[in-house]
């Protein structure tokens, strides 16, 4: 099969290419080049007349929360006035602590349509629901496989609830990881904790251990606010990642979402230690959790990823975040350049939860990709084809998505996606989910 666009972004490091597509066979790119020259080389391939788009790798959202979507609009008595209060009075006990398999699977099911509505064809999740275990993962995984995506879930372990359920929290992610492993499939396991303040160094430490005798991340919510950094300074005399890093569990193994609020000798550590980071631009404003250090973190070398949060799916929405907030916070209207965001929203974002070949449109690479509409005011031209897309696109743009490459998007519909009915579904989920909160 031949895409032929009128733009070609093969990777954000380099400038976007007029007149140019590739070849998709099985499920890998097979071949790129100048449209004319591809229809010469293969006369007899079906022909994608992507004229009038733009031709881009699929987005990678590198932390989300796919139940998320349950609590968007739930009813509250007394808004949150910070972050521990956001946590302890609100989302533990009226999201998290609710949630049962049905919520889950209806939530996942909802949120991977609006995901490749935008042009997402790998995520990596993070479930959080201490009562939904065991075997909500698995519950999470059927939902997943049915709408195509590739992707990485894990369940966040916590000593919150008890030991007993914290055990049963890694065990969920062990077993989830070995059997995924054995199937080989688009989806795959992660080993996850929460943070320092929920679970004990002999935890913590068991969590690395498992990741990796498995050879997979462990993934942990990093300084999101200020609580973290304080309460490890009141309890073991340092700060977060100073934590980590005398529990020797720093390195390339971990994946530090968040990561807000971070001292100077934190982003050190990051750097030092090749720790890859997950930023949510959108939900760290919500949360008041503050704008995290991510251009000193992509100047010293770190591997960052993109993420929704489980907050505004829309990718091009969280994009548009990274790119304006952080050129308020350094009055610097050069930071953060578009084709810096487009890169953590693909390649980077593959790079951060482990993905490989993934997140670039080249030969051998996944066949994970988007068709944009290129119709703008202004005409399109290389020099600023990122700052277009960046600023002045949103899903209603994306015309198709192929994932692993089997088409899941065709003319802006989700295929086999009845969205009337699982709108239907989600919205009974909520409602069972507002009625326990009320």
């Amino acid at each position: 099969m031949l895409i032929l666009p009128s733009w070609l972004i093969a990777t954000p490091h380099e400038p976007p290419k007029a007149d140019h597509g590739l070849r998709v066979a099985g499920d890998r790119i097979a071949a790129i080049g100048p449209n004319a020259d591809l229809r010469a080389q293969f006369p007899d391939d079906e022909i994608i007349d992507a004229s009038g788009c733009v031709l881009a790798p699929g987005f990678v959202n590198a932390h989300t929360h796919l139940y998320g979507v349950l609590a968007h609009g739930i009813p509250l008595v007394k808004a949150p006035s910070d972050f521990w209060a956001f946590l302890a009075d609100f989302w533990w006990p009226l999201v998290e602590d609710a949630l049962d398999h049905e919520m889950i699977c209806a939530a996942t099911d909802w949120v991977c349509a609006e995901m490749l509505r935008s042009g997402v064809t790998s995520f990596y999740d993070c479930l959080e629901a201490p009562f939904a275990i065991p075997d909500a993962l698995f519950a999470q995984k059927e939902v997943v496989e049915r709408r195509g995506l590739r992707g990485i879930l894990s369940f966040e372990a916590t000593e919150r609830v008890s030991k007993a359920n914290g055990q049963l929290g890694l065990q969920e992610n062990a077993r989830f990881i070995d059997h995924c492993r054995r199937e080989g499939g688009l989806v795959q396991g992660l080993m996850c904790f929460h943070t320092t303040f929920t679970c004990s160094a002999e935890f913590i430490q068991q969590a690395f251990a498992l990741g990796a005798a498995r050879g997979v991340l462990t993934h942990m919510h990093c300084n999101e606010g200020v609580h973290e950094p304080n309460y490890a300074l009141a309890h073991f005399g340092k700060r977060t990642l100073e934590y980590y890093d005398d529990l020797g569990v720093t390195g390339p193994g971990m994946l530090a979402s968040q990561c807000v609020q971070l001292s100077d000798r934190e982003r050190a550590i990051i750097a030092e230690r090749g720790i890859k980071v997950t930023h949510m631009p959108l939900s760290n404003c919500e949360v008041g959790g503050g704008i995290a250090p991510i251009p000193q973190q992509l100047a010293a070398g770190v591997t960052v990823g993109l993420g929704s949060d489980g907050y505004i799916n829309d990718f091009f929405e969280v994009m548009r975040g990274a790119f304006l907030i952080h050129k308020a916070a350094h009055l610097n209207p050069q930071v953060m350049p578009g084709h810096d965001v487009f890169y953590l929203a693909t390649e980077g974002g593959a790079k951060s939860i482990g993905l490989e070949q993934v997140g670039r449109l080249a030969p051998g690479w996944a066949a994970d990709l988007q068709l944009i509409d290129a119709h703008f005011p202004t005409p399109v031209a290389a020099h600023n084809l990122y700052d277009q897309l960046v600023l002045w696109r949103n899903h209603t743009h994306v015309r198709d998505v192929m994932a692993a490459g089997q088409w899941r998007v065709r003319g802006g519909e989700v295929l086999g996606a009845d969205l009337g009915a699982m709108r239907a579904r989600v919205h009974a989920a909520a409602q069972r989910m507002w009625t326990k909160a009320s």
